[in-house]
């Protein structure tokens, strides 16, 4: 059975979300700013909450519907078959929705419309008056853009980005899938070397070394449709696990290089790392920027140095560009990645980026600065087997 599905994303990072829904053996059915919608069949559901490493939660889409008025958003939902995916007993809420350059605004009116609507259609199809909701739960996700409402039910629960691997995190944490993303838009591959000279919890190099060894990133944790045996059969999970458990290379080798000035955060990476099944491909090590050195060439920086949210942190920036555009120059014939909303990054760092692109770090608006070295001879990469 064909159902589409509803991937939330971060904005600016759509088309990296696609490519991995298509390796994934999918059709893309609609492409939109911070979300990505694709079909597939029941397992899809447990693949993706899986394996996407971009991906943000998993919408099993219900419906989609015109609405301006509340009248026409509580119609809209009633026709819903609510039936089709929730039991008499099942826990169904509107936990979130978002409405942008639509009439109808009101987050809190809106979810308490459409949970009259859902509960009326349930009366007429089961013949109660009274739901428990003593069972699985069912939390419905709504977005309104021009008065277009597409509803989806949460497969997921806690945000794909709770790996499972971080309990702890350093100071300004970026998240995991915000780094899998930002990994996944450069060139870099398991066999070239990869540092983090600002590694904080040890995000970055821990979603790196992941790749490297293929873990699917969902497999340290739980989904919300695990326990919805009247949609998903609990086969199709244990052969999702399964395929994961069969792609982990055991054999693999990398060379990717976590570093930070702080003592107590470099314990709490080493931590995370063991955590995430990892520590054995990354080396850990207390080091400055200023210290940033390695003896080979074409190798690959991807980090999230300080941005000076606090005004304390102002002052130092420019040294600590200035110290990290020093020790880039050092390296021969690498390339630098960065995320920061630090405004005046190329000034200090010495250096105008060759591309950048703007993205939503939570809030804060930032920008991922690339600075592209040459590609490695093509000799050289046969002979590593690439």
């Amino acid at each position: 059975m064909q159902i589409e599905y509803v991937v939330p994303c971060h904005f600016g990072l759509e088309a990296v979300l696609k490519r991995e829904i298509r390796d994934l053996g999918y059709e893309i059915s609609q492409v939109e700013d911070g979300r990505v919608s694709f079909y597939g069949d029941e397992l899809a559901l447990c693949r993706a909450n899986l394996f996407l490493r971009s991906a943000e939660r998993v919408l099993l889409k219900a419906g989609e519907f015109s609405a301006g008025t509340f009248e026409e958003l509580f119609q809209g939902t009633k026709q819903i078959p609510w039936e089709q995916y929730i039991p008499e007993n099942g826990k169904f809420w509107v936990a979130k929705a978002a409405s942008v350059k639509s009439r109808l605004f009101s987050p809190s009116d809106i979810q308490s419309i459409m949970k009259k609507a859902m509960v009326e259609r349930m009366k007429e199809h089961y013949h109660k008056n009274w739901f428990p909701e003593d069972g699985s739960e069912y939390p419905v996700r709504v977005f309104i853009k021009k008065d277009v409402v597409t509803v989806g039910i949460d497969t997921t629960g806690e945000s794909l980005h709770k790996r499972g691997y971080r309990p702890q995190s350093g100071k300004a944490p970026i998240s995991e899938t915000l780094a899998a993303a930002l990994i996944l838009l450069t060139p870099w591959k398991r066999d070239r070397i990869l540092v983090d000279p600002f590694c904080g919890s040890g995000t970055f190099v821990i979603e790196a070394a992941m790749m490297a060894a293929d873990i699917a990133p969902g497999m340290n944790r739980e989904f919300t449709a695990e326990n919805w045996g009247n949609l998903i059969p609990k086969k199709h999970w244990y052969e999702a696990s399964t395929e994961a458990q069969d792609r982990i290379r055991q054999d693999v080798t990398a060379d990717i290089q976590g570093y930070d000035i702080d003592a107590e955060v470099i314990r709490t990476a080493r931590k995370n790392a063991v955590n995430a099944g990892v520590d054995h491909l990354i080396h850990f090590q207390q080091r400055a920027v200023r210290d940033l050195r390695h003896p080979k060439p074409y190798g690959f920086i991807i980090t999230n140095p300080p941005y000076g949210e606090r005004l304390e942190e102002k002052e130092t920036l420019p040294q600590i560009y200035q110290d990290f555009g020093k020790s880039f120059r050092g390296l021969k014939d690498w390339s630098a990645y960065m995320i920061t909303s630090y405004e005046d990054t190329e000034r200090w760092f010495g250096r105008k980026a060759d591309k950048n692109r703007k993205i939503y770090n939570g809030m804060i608006k930032t920008y991922f600065y690339q600075f592209m070295g040459p590609k490695p001879p093509r000799r050289k990469k046969e002979e590593q087997g690439v």
